[in-house]
């Protein structure tokens, strides 16, 4: 049986093939499934931002500046630069006394299609809250006042907001500080490198009994889909569907984090080649697999959305339909 892998069509033929690693671990740290080289170590990538947020909650940082259900989505998000964004951005700097000039993050294009598109047809200058990661990096500023610590490189390691951040990222996924990479991430701030299976072990915890902060930050992620990524974007669908009962995360360069809550499992993805199109690909076919196998209870609700995304339709310039990505192969479940 050939291992899950992300293939590419044009036509009849198979153009490109992209190579999947994966862990499925439960809470206890048994690893449940696995795809390629569940122990491969890649950076984890905004799909890190949940335990990059969890010290608001867990400092009191967030009650303090009364940073609500909505500002700890955007702290977690990888979002689409939709008006709603932009404005809990805003509130979040307002309520802790920022500006947007505080922020280290510079401005790209929207992730959102439909926003892009608009920026560019409109020629909209763009600022750092635009970033995709705003809400992270108003969060990081949010702790760095709460502590009194300086604002300016708090994105830098070192800094004592990511020292801060680093002893919970050991915490969540068990790797010591001392043993995880540190590099620039592509919003300016500190990300971690780590094996998969330690980045699943840190979202099956998240799943389970991490306590009143995880339960605060797995409430506000699904009690709010629409900031996690935006519309028409897997995260957003998939939460929504299943009221928060599966959380999702996007990282760059292929990465994508998530948990069955109901089932207390974390799930990591990495496409090899960092392929952004076979990202949801990889996570649908990697959750299908595993809701065959280990359903919850109405896990048929996930149905749909892994269907749509596990499919990602090629079109040529005039819109035509011209192949397909797909997934093709097994997931491997442990004895």
């Amino acid at each position: 049986m050939h291992a899950l892998r992300i293939e590419s069509t044009r036509g009849s033929l198979v153009e490109s093939v992209h190579r999947v690693s994966a862990a499925v671990v439960g809470a206890d740290g048994r690893l449940v499934a696995s795809v390629g080289d569940p122990d491969l170590v890649t950076f984890w990538r905004s799909s890190a931002k949940p335990f990059q947020a969890l010290p608001l909650l867990a400092d009191g940082a967030a009650d303090r500046f009364g940073l609500g259900s909505e500002e700890l989505a955007l702290a977690c998000a990888s979002h689409s630069s939709e008006p709603v964004h932009l404005a809990v951005a805003r509130r979040m700097l307002e309520r802790i006394g920022c500006s947007e000039s505080d922020l280290a993050c510079g401005p790209h294009p929207p992730l959102g299609q439909a926003v892009a598109e608009e920026v560019l047809r409109r020629g909209t200058p763009m600022s750092p809250r635009w970033s995709n990661c705003s809400g992270k990096h108003a969060g990081m500023l949010a702790l760095a006042r709460h502590h009194g610590w300086p604002v300016a490189g708090y994105e830098r390691a070192g800094h004592p907001v990511q020292d801060r951040i680093l002893v919970e990222v050991e915490r969540w996924t068990g790797v010591p500080a001392a043993s995880v990479v540190l590099a620039v991430d592509g919003c300016t701030a500190t990300c971690f490198g780590l094996p998969l299976r330690a980045m699943a072990l840190a979202y099956a915890r998240l799943a389970g009994d991490g306590g009143e902060p995880a339960a605060r930050l797995r409430a506000a992620m699904g009690a709010h889909p629409q900031l996690v990524a935006g519309t028409g974007r897997f995260d957003t669908e998939l939460i929504r569907a299943t009221g928060g009962r599966i959380l999702a995360k996007v990282g760059a360069e292929g990465v994508y984090g998530a948990c069955v809550v109901p089932a207390g499992l974390g799930i990591a993805v990495k496409v090899e080649d960092g392929d952004m199109r076979s990202a949801p690909v990889a996570l649908a076919a990697v959750l299908g697999a595993l809701l065959r196998v280990a359903p919850y209870a109405g896990a048929e609700e996930a149905a749909p959305v892994l269907e749509r995304f596990g499919r990602n339709p090629i079109h040529n310039t005039r819109s035509e339909p011209t192949g397909e990505v797909s997934a093709a192969g097994a997931v491997q479940f442990s004895a």
